[in-house]
C-alpha cells in the first residue's frame, strides 16, 4: 500500500497541484493569525484563503484592501506566497515540459528537443532551476532598486521606499499585482518612474523562462530562435501594441479615464493598462469606470494571456496565434499549418484547440455561476472577474468586495485552477498521445 502512495504522489501531475495547495493552506493559516491584520480586525477563513490563493496563484484579486487590513506581517506573507508561487509556476512549467519530452516516442521526441533544447538544457533540471532563480531576483532588484529612488523622492521615507519597493517589483515580476496602495496604481498614473519599471517588469515576467533563456544566450541569433521564442516574442508586441491603440481609440474622450489628462498624458496610461492586462493586473485607471468597449478588449487579452511556461495566465500567446494560423491556412485552402519557414505538426494544434476550448468552456460555466449568485451585477462586470480569475490576472472592475460567499469561493476555486490547470492540462494531453494500430475510415460531416 505504502509504495504505491509513494509512487501516487512522485508523479509531478500529481504532486504540483498538491505543493500549490499546500503552500496554499500554510498561507492561510498564516493570514488568519492576530499579528497578519491591522488593530481588532479579524480575518475570516473565506477570505484568508481567497487571499491566500490569490497570492499564490499571482492574481492580484482581493476582498480584503491589502495596505488598510494587512499589517506588515501580513504584507511579508503575501509577498513571500506569491514569491514562492512564481517560482514554483515557472520551475513546475519547466519541469513539466521536461517529462513530456522524455515520455513521447523516439521520433517526436527527436523533434520536440530540437525545439525546446535551444532555451534550455533538457538534462539539468538543477541548472534550470538555479537560472531561473537568479534572473528572478536579478529582474527584481533592478525593478525596486527604481521604485525605491523613485518612492524616495516622493518623501517615502527611506524603510518605507524600500518596502514599497521591494514588494511591487516582486508583485511585478511574478505577475501577482498586488499594490500597497489601495487604488493600485492610479494615483501615479502619469508618472513614468513607477510605470514604466513596472511595465518592463511584467512583460518581461509574462514571456516565460524558455524564451528569457533563449534571449540571453550567448552567440545564439535571433535567426536562429526557435519557433516558439519567435511566435511568442511577435505576438505579445502585436498584443501590446494592439490593446495600447484599442484603449487610446476607445478611452480618448473619457472623462472618467483618459479625458481627465492633456492629450500628452493618456499615452503612458494606455501602454501601462495594455502591459499589465494579459499579465500582473496592476492598473492606473478605474477599470469599472471604462467604457464596454475597452472592458471587451481587456476580456479578450485577460483570456490570451502571456508566454507559456510563465507567470501570466490564459491560454497562451502561442497557442492563440496558432489557431489563427489554422484559420489562415484554411482560409487559404493549405494543408499544412506554417509559421517562420515551418510547418506546425497536426498533434500541437489539437492540443492548442482543446486547451482553448476547455478554457472557454470553464469561463463560460464560471460567468453562468456568478451570474446566479449574483443577479444584481451586470454581465459585462462578471464576465470581467471570471475571465480575470481564470487568467490569474487580478484586475477588477471594482465588484470583488462585495461578492457574495459562493462567488468568493467560485473565484477561489477559479484562480487555483486557471493556475495548475493549463500546465498540467497541456503536459497530459502530450502525455497521452499515442498511435492505434488500425485506423477507421473517415468522414466528412458537414461543418459550419
Amino acid at each position: 500500500m505504502i509504495p504505491k502512495v509513494k509512487a501516487f504522489f512522485r508523479h509531478p501531475g500529481r504532486l504540483i497541484p498538491l505543493l500549490f495547495m499546500g503552500v496554499i493552506l500554510a498561507g492561510t493559516l498564516l493570514l488568519m493569525l492576530p499579528v497578519a491584520h491591522l488593530g481588532d480586525r479579524r480575518t475570516s477563513f473565506a477570505d484568508a484563503l481567497f487571499t491566500s490563493t490569490s497570492a499564490v496563484s499571482v492574481t492580484g484579486l482581493a476582498v480584503l484592501d491589502t495596505p488598510v487590513h494587512w499589517s506588515w506581517f501580513g504584507q511579508f506573507v503575501i509577498m513571500l506566497l506569491f514569491q514562492i508561487g512564481g517560482l514554483g509556476i515557472m520551475t513546475s512549467a519547466v519541469l513539466m515540459a521536461l517529462l513530456v519530452t522524455h515520455k513521447l516516442g523516439l521520433r517526436t521526441k527527436l523533434a520536440t528537443r530540437m525545439e525546446i533544447s535551444q532555451a534550455l538544457n533538457l538534462g539539468d533540471f538543477k541548472a534550470i532551476l538555479v537560472r531561473t532563480i537568479a534572473f528572478t531576483f536579478a529582474v527584481e532588484a533592478v525593478v525596486a532598486l527604481a521604485l525605491a529612488i523613485r518612492f524616495s523622492s516622493l518623501d517615502f521615507g527611506l524603510g518605507k521606499a524600500v518596502w514599497y519597493g521591494v514588494f511591487h517589483s516582486v508583485s511585478t515580476f511574478n505577475n501577482a499585482g498586488f499594490a500597497l496602495f489601495s487604488d493600485s496604481m492610479m494615483s501615479y498614473a502619469t508618472d513614468p518612474w513607477i510605470c514604466v519599471p513596472i511595465a518592463l517588469g511584467s512583460i518581461l515576467g509574462s514571456l516565460g523562462m524558455p524564451v528569457i533563456f533563449e534571449m540571453t544566450r550567448r552567440h545564439w541569433g535571433r535567426r536562429q530562435w526557435s519557433v516558439h521564442t519567435k511566435l511568442t516574442l511577435v505576438g505579445s508586441v502585436v498584443l501590446i501594441l494592439g490593446g495600447w491603440a484599442a484603449y487610446l481609440a476607445f478611452e480618448w474622450s473619457n472623462p472618467a479615464t483618459f479625458g481627465q489628462w492633456p492629450w500628452y498624458d493618456r499615452i503612458l496610461p494606455a501602454f501601462f493598462q495594455s502591459s499589465v492586462v494579459r499579465a500582473s493586473g496592476f492598473n492606473s485607471i478605474d477599470i469599472g469606470a471604462m467604457r464596454e468597449d475597452s472592458q471587451l478588449a481587456s476580456i479578450i487579452l485577460m483570456f490570451i494571456g502571456g508566454g507559456a511556461a510563465s507567470t501570466a495566465g490564459g491560454i497562451k500567446v502561442t497557442t492563440f496565434f496558432l489557431l489563427l494560423l489554422v484559420i489562415w491556412a484554411e482560409v487559404r485552402g493549405e494543408t499544412d499549418v506554417t509559421v517562420f519557414r515551418r510547418r506546425i505538426d497536426p498533434p500541437v494544434i489539437r492540443e492548442a484547440l482543446a486547451v482553448a476550448l476547455v478554457y472557454v468552456a470553464c469561463n463560460a460555466f464560471g460567468v453562468f455561476l456568478m451570474q446566479r449568485f449574483e443577479p444584481g451585477i451586470e454581465i459585462t462586470a462578471i464576465m470581467f472577474e471570471v475571465t480575470s480569475a481564470f487568467a490569474t490576472v487580478g484586475q477588477s472592475t471594482g465588484i470583488t468586495y462585495d461578492l457574495s460567499e459562493p462567488s468568493v469561493w467560485l473565484l477561489t476555486i477559479a484562480m487555483y485552477t486557471g493556475r495548475v490547470g493549463p500546465v498540467l492540462f497541456a503536459a497530459s494531453l502530450a502525455l497521452r498521445t499515442r498511435k492505434r494500430l488500425y485506423r477507421y475510415p473517415s468522414a466528412r460531416p458537414l461543418v459550419g
